[in-house]
């Protein structure tokens, strides 16, 4: 598929940091005029100033996913600037870390409203404006630990996320035939700030990753794979090509991949990524 973004209007809820900031720089590299939403509207602001310095078309909006009037409105104003939004990505995401006995039903509640609802809330918007016109893109921003079982210090996310990948594939099914085009973004290890809000609900337990074959990559990375991919025309797109091994494994024996999960730990292998040298320095750059 080609063409997918030339001055196409595009809405990025969660565009003002991490992968949703190089996700909109790179939309915006290959024409898109990019609407960039977050609840924070000081690096929604800095995303676009970058867009806008670099030549391209940006705007910064505001957005609070979990109110239904905040997406509404947004939509609103971003077609207001760029024209009927061709192209909207549902990003934003929240984790927390813990054992489940010790995560409130609350936290729950929240996690699944970061992570899966702000989906259901802009379908709501957009699908009806998409299938009227019989064209547009929808992007979902999922997660290893929705794709396979590793993350079991974070159910409320993996459930979450488990959500959105199956509700892209089920959104794909249903409007390909439309018109319509449906991607979902798969991150594995990729080097954010997601966890710098974390909340630990569980002292000294050992963060699990998604497999210690895999390497930390960096957000400019991630955002090139998706835009390679939503090109090709890829409905499920992860971060890492490996992703594909490590399920061809789960699927040929789903119990003995689970059993092989629990030996790992039991001898000290959490999955977590490797790190290379560049990636180390630009670490502790970034923490410095």
């Amino acid at each position: 598929m080609t063409d997918v973004f030339a001055g196409r209007s595009t809405l990025i809820f969660g565009g003002g940091k991490g992968i949703g900031r190089a996700v909109a720089q790179e939309f915006a590299l290959r024409g898109a005029r990019v609407a960039v939403a977050d609840i924070d509207i000081a690096e929604a602001e800095k995303t676009a100033q970058v867009i806008l310095e670099g030549g391209g078309q940006a705007k910064a909006l505001r957005c609070d996913v979990t109110s239904d009037a905040s997406i509404r409105e947004t939509a609103e104003t971003a077609e207001a600037a760029f024209g009927p939004v061709g192209i909207v990505m549902n990003n934003v995401g929240g984790i927390l870390h813990g054992n489940p006995e010790d995560i409130p039903v609350s936290e729950w509640q929240r996690i699944i409203d970061l992570n899966l609802m702000p989906v259901v809330r802009s379908n709501a918007v957009f699908l009806p404006k998409m299938l009227a016109r019989g064209s547009g893109f929808i992007v979902n921003t999922a997660s290893f630990a929705g794709l396979y079982p590793f993350a079991a210090t974070r159910m409320p996310y993996v459930s979450a996320k488990a959500g959105v990948i199956a509700l892209s594939e089920s959104l794909a099914l249903y409007l390909e035939p439309l018109g319509i085009r449906v991607s979902c973004l798969i991150p594995g290890p990729v080097m954010t700030g997601v966890m710098d809000a974390m909340k630990t609900w569980t002292e000294g337990l050992e963060m699990r990753g998604p497999g210690s074959d895999l390497d930390l990559i960096t957000v400019e990375d991630c955002a090139r794979t998706l835009a390679n991919g939503m090109e090709a025309g890829k409905i499920l797109i992860p971060s890492h090509e490996e992703a594909w091994t490590t399920l061809a494994r789960h699927a040929a024996d789903p119990d003995r991949f689970i059993r092989d999960k629990i030996a790992e730990v039991a001898a000290g292998d959490y999955g977590k990524p490797r790190i290379s040298e560049a990636m180390l320095a630009a670490i502790k750059a970034r923490a410095g």
